[in-house]
């Protein structure tokens, strides 16, 4: 593994608010940043790599990893990636899972972070999912990280060490933006919106979470939307 002086880790760069969040916690651990984002065909790919970019030369990241692949947009299932699927507007009673959810696209997307860290002599993987994210997506569940943490035991070299952190499986985002508030973490440079690449609508599942969050703390969101809807009372 990396020099015992140096920890390494992968970070899942989505270009969003929860793994530049995730991404400065690991500085604030000690990590040297690896970073990785991934263009998989969601609408708003474009977008997302500008900000991961853009996050990645903030945090001095020691590398920056961009792949594309189009298996996820393939596969479908998703309003994500299939534009004749509707993004939904927000609903942040329903524990139903929405049609924003790409099929199993963690366990993907961990998979290519575990390879990168492997290959890198990294020490932990970060993602950003967090406690809100349970009964939509299934695959951002304790249970599921748990499960990929056997996994990459299992299915690295012997002497390979590395742990899968999701530092925020307990937060909600109100906890997550109010930590990298304290952090300074650039949200300017960071983009949630699930249906435009500019302005962001303001009006889907990923805004609303989001203008909530900033709302709760009463701390401007200082990306551009469409509608800035009061969500403290949903």
């Amino acid at each position: 593994m990396s020099d015992a002086t140096e920890k390494r880790a992968v970070v899942l760069a989505s270009g969003g608010m929860d793994s530049a969040t995730a991404a400065a916690v690991a500085q604030e651990r000690g990590y040297d940043l690896y970073m990785l984002h991934t263009s998989y065909g969601q609408r708003t790919e474009d977008k997302e790599y500008e900000c991961a970019t853009a996050q990645a030369e903030h945090f001095d990241a020691a590398d920056f990893l961009h792949l594309t692949t189009d298996h996820l947009s393939k596969v479908g299932g998703s309003s994500l990636t299939d534009e004749e699927m509707a993004v939904e507007d927000a609903d942040l009673e329903s524990d139903e899972i929405p049609t924003s959810y790409v099929p199993f696209r963690n366990a993907n997307l961990l998979a290519m972070a575990t390879s990168y860290a492997e290959a890198n002599d990294c020490d932990a993987v970060f993602m950003g999912a967090h406690s809100e994210d349970f009964s939509g997506y299934p695959d951002c569940r304790p249970e599921f990280f748990d499960a990929f943490q056997q996994v990459v035991d299992v299915g690295t070299k012997d002497d390979t060490r590395i742990g899968i952190e999701a530092p925020f499986t307990e937060w909600s985002k109100t906890d997550i933006a109010q930590k990298g508030t304290g952090l300074d973490v650039p949200y300017d440079l960071t983009w949630s919106c699930y249906r435009d690449d500019e302005p962001a609508c303001g009006t889907c599942d990923a805004c609303a979470f989001r203008l909530q969050a900033f709302q709760n703390i009463d701390v401007h969101d200082p990306i551009e939307y469409a509608e800035r809807p009061d969500y403290t009372e949903a």
